[in-house]
């Protein structure tokens, strides 16, 4: 996996710049992770979604010199042959920090053209004042938590088997459930990274204590947030065969930037709310 990555600037020295350069923005095929998860390229996806990134380091000169600072949401659909890679996102951003624009909207347009054409499909962007921004809600996830259960847990490797024979034989449900204990490492830097994530499904009734046993095993796999989600998916449509699942993960910010990748088979992204740790 990490070879066709090795021009990544992810985990090696680099300047940050403080003028506008779109070239610092690098692409990553998506198909790199999703051939070995079983999505073939020439097959539909067995899902729909987006990444929602959360910007919160936007800044940029307005034509007298007076600094701008902006908190952008993009959204990159997963449909795009390409996600973008997170340090060389924060880059491009800082590239924003000394150089004049027009107006707000002369930003938005450019923005939304660099990183359209990064990811390879329309990406949409919704670029907010600081006010306006103040309105995002601090919440909690949906469903029952997983989190509270009594286990004893010695396994931290990723296992996708801890999923085999962990649902009901009869008892069918729809519900959510979600858990604050995703952590996983970043594929290049192995930089942790900390995320909560919503899985909601209908079908057979999956065991409680498996399932988190499932997500805690990520504690020491090494991948970017977008591939873990669709790993997420994956495991569970082919160990439990759900009729209905979404996964949805919301991770914590470094360098400014969240990763929220949502991926579900029959349900649109819920409203934006901002985790506590968020």
């Amino acid at each position: 996996m990490k070879q066709p990555l090795a021009h990544l600037t992810l985990g090696q020295p680099t300047d940050y710049p403080s003028q506008y350069d779109a070239g610092l923005l690098q692409a990553v095929p998506r198909q790199l992770n999703r051939s070995p998860i079983g999505i073939g390229c020439e097959q539909p996806l067995p899902f729909h979604g987006v990444d929602v990134w959360t910007g919160y380091e936007l800044s940029w000169l307005n034509e007298t010199g007076l600094p701008q600072v902006a908190v952008a949401e993009f959204r990159v659909p997963c449909s795009s042959p390409n996600l973008i890679e997170s340090k060389s996102f924060k880059l491009y951003l800082n590239s924003f920090n000394d150089s004049r624009w027009a107006n707000w909207a002369a930003v938005e347009q450019q923005l939304v053209s660099d990183l359209s054409h990064c990811a390879g499909s329309p990406v949409q962007l919704n670029l907010m004042t600081l006010t306006q921004a103040a309105t995002l809600i601090i919440g909690d996830l949906p469903g029952d938590s997983l989190d509270q259960q009594n286990l004893c847990i010695t396994d931290y490797q990723y296992n996708p088997q801890l999923l085999a024979h962990a649902q009901s034989a009869q008892l069918e449900v729809e519900e959510t459930l979600h858990s604050h204990l995703l952590k996983s490492n970043c594929l290049i830097t192995n930089q942790p990274d900390w995320g909560s994530v919503v899985i909601s499904y209908r079908g057979r009734q999956i065991d409680r204590a498996a399932l988190l046993r499932y997500i805690v095993a990520f504690r020491h796999h090494n991948e970017f947030h977008e591939q873990c989600v669709e790993r997420i998916f994956m495991d569970i449509q082919q160990q439990l065969g759900p009729q209905e699942l979404t996964v949805y993960a919301r991770y914590t910010r470094r360098g400014g930037l969240d990763i929220n990748p949502f991926r579900s088979n029959f349900e649109q992204p819920p409203a934006t709310i901002r985790l506590v740790r968020q």
